[in-house]
């Protein structure tokens, strides 16, 4: 049976980075600390602060790893697979606040390191919308689509998590690994089908 087109969508690209607890953030960066704004996202009040730490696993680190703010209830590291080489873990595919099972890792901060015992994952791609956005495309919170990239390097992704919030702004988020992999840019438009 032919697949259904139900719209255009554009790509916002992640590299790695990490989303702290106000906690974690304290003893990486002292008592009462705050989060500077480097540049607002396109996600609606979360941002790209100026501050960075260092992830440290098994194999190797990297240092500079950006601060998405504001601050969780519960800290979250996001990289990509080739990442994941590097850094000597196995994290798992996942929606971002699903963090049971997953490696650990040891983040340094300027004022203290913290070591945490879970919360490294592979983002799971997946396509943030309003409801008004859901009703035009025919579908639901946490619905799965398929999404094709036009060109030279024309490919489809398969599994693509729907997320439905009246806060978000339409837009298809994929790790550097995914969007290496199609030569996709910030902001290319996608088609969205099922």
């Amino acid at each position: 049976m032919p697949k259904k087109t139900l719209g255009k969508v554009p790509v916002g690209i992640s590299n790695r980075h990490i989303h702290l607890s106000q906690h974690d953030l304290e003893k990486l960066f002292g008592q009462g600390y705050e989060l500077t704004v480097r540049n607002e996202l396109t996600q609606t009040g979360q941002y790209a602060a100026e501050e960075t730490v260092e992830i440290k696993g098994p194999k190797s680190s990297f240092k500079n790893v950006r601060i998405l703010g504001p601050t969780r209830k519960e800290t979250q590291i996001e990289i990509s697979r080739t990442d994941s080489f590097a850094l000597g873990l196995k994290p798992p595919i996942r929606d971002s606040g699903c963090l049971h099972g997953s490696p650990g890792i040891t983040l340094i901060g300027p004022r203290g390191r913290v070591n945490l015992d879970h919360g490294v994952i592979i983002a799971q791609r997946h396509i943030h919308m309003t409801e008004q956005d859901a009703e035009s495309f025919g579908l639901k919170d946490k619905d799965l689509v398929s999404v094709r990239v036009p060109g030279e390097r024309a490919l489809s992704f398969e599994n693509v998590l729907v997320r439905i919030r009246n806060d978000f702004v339409l837009e298809m988020h994929i790790d550097t690994d995914e969007a290496n992999a199609a030569c996709l840019e910030n902001g290319q438009l996608v088609e969205v089908y099922r």
